[in-house]
């Protein structure tokens, strides 16, 4: 479970939200520009609301207290068991696609390391890309190193921030549902930021529906995205 209470301004556009998070899988849905990414940024401890003036923000997860502003409190990125794949990959180019994974395994000794990098390539579909060099990789393959480093340290949040973007439509359908038996199997709690609805509709998961930095909705996908489900449906039987 996670209890969000977000307040902040970035430029002209405000943020705010207060909400709890309770499916195992939930979809943050809206346009760009809505908010999905500083949202998630804040919730992974990497952008704080400004210690003045009306921005605050309050982020629990299972009871644990990650974030709270209005008390100087926040646990560093590093160690709130919290992912966060962005779109843009941003692997460690000076490392191999193996030591991208290990990054986050340090604690562990070298043979279980081994294994939980096997077991990623495994998940993420990518065990032909295990001896190439970072900079060899397409935008697709960066993507899913990014996630396999994301998950390997099996975090208890996972935030998604259109991590598939640069995937065709059916290599993210086939990764979403490796992903749909994996991560329940570890209790990984995941948020997924996207502006595409089928990937809400793939995962069966809840939707937050986030529209100019507020949250207009939360519930099943085909409450939530209805009239969005309806346009689809319309171009599907109009092509």
């Amino acid at each position: 479970m996670v209890e969000i209470s977000v307040k902040a301004r970035r430029g002209s556009f405000q943020l705010e939200v207060e909400c709890v998070f309770l499916s195992e899988w939930t979809v943050l849905f809206g346009p760009s520009g809505s908010g999905k990414s500083t949202l998630l940024r804040i919730m992974a401890g990497l952008d704080q609301p400004a210690a003045h003036g009306d921005e605050q923000a309050r982020i629990s997860l299972d009871g644990q207290t990650l974030t709270d502003s209005a008390n100087g409190f926040a646990i560093s990125p590093g160690r709130r068991q919290t992912s966060l794949v962005a779109q843009q990959p941003s692997l460690f180019p000076h490392l191999s696609v193996v030591a991208n994974i290990e990054y986050g395994l340090r604690h562990l000794d070298r043979k279980t390391r081994k294994t939980r990098v096997e077991e990623m390539l495994e998940l993420v579909d990518a065990n032909a890309l295990v001896k190439r060099r970072t900079r060899e990789l397409s935008g697709g393959e960066a993507q899913r190193i990014a996630l396999a480093r994301a998950l390997a340290p099996r975090p208890r949040l996972l935030l998604l921030d259109e991590p598939f973007s640069a995937l065709d439509g059916a290599a993210s359908d086939a990764l979403l549902a490796r992903l749909e038996n994996w991560l329940p199997a570890y209790r990984v709690q995941t948020l997924m930021a996207t502006h595409d609805a089928t990937d809400a509709f793939a995962t069966h998961a809840a939707v937050a529906l986030l529209m100019d930095g507020k949250l207009e909705a939360l519930g099943p996908a085909n409450q939530v995205l209805a009239h969005e489900r309806q346009r689809l449906l319309a171009r599907i039987g109009g092509g």
